[in-house]
């Protein structure tokens, strides 16, 4: 029964082909809206908090600060509304998934940069 959901997955969902980006990067992501008749292009730019999953229910965490609240959105890697991702600067973490990052403010909440 596993493989046959493997197979399906592997044929009739839409894969898209996006940079590789881990925790602790700053990303932008580009995603369709559709609002009645018209869409239109959104982005959201935050840091990568985790990544989750694997094949097609693998997701993304992305936080930024809008003011002074925290907001947080959760992606699906294959949703057929997201158009592109931009990487804006790599981040040197240590773990996989930030959670710590979430208390952090100011100065504190800066994140090395990895220079390439």
């Amino acid at each position: 029964m596993e493989s046959l959901l493997k197979f399906v997955e592997n044929e009739f969902v839409p894969k898209n082909e996006f940079p590789e980006f881990s925790a602790g990067d700053t990303i932008t992501v580009y995603y369709e809206i559709k609002e009645g008749e018209k869409t239109r292009t959104q982005f959201f730019r935050g840091v990568v908090i985790q990544r989750r999953g694997s094949g097609t229910t693998e997701t993304f965490t992305i936080r930024k600060m809008s003011g002074t609240v925290g907001v947080e959105r959760i992606f699906p890697i294959h949703m057929p509304a997201l158009q592109k991702i931009e990487i804006n600067k790599k981040g040197k973490v240590r773990r996989a998934r930030i959670f710590y990052f979430r208390g952090l403010t100011g100065k504190k909440a800066r994140i090395k940069e990895i220079r390439s």
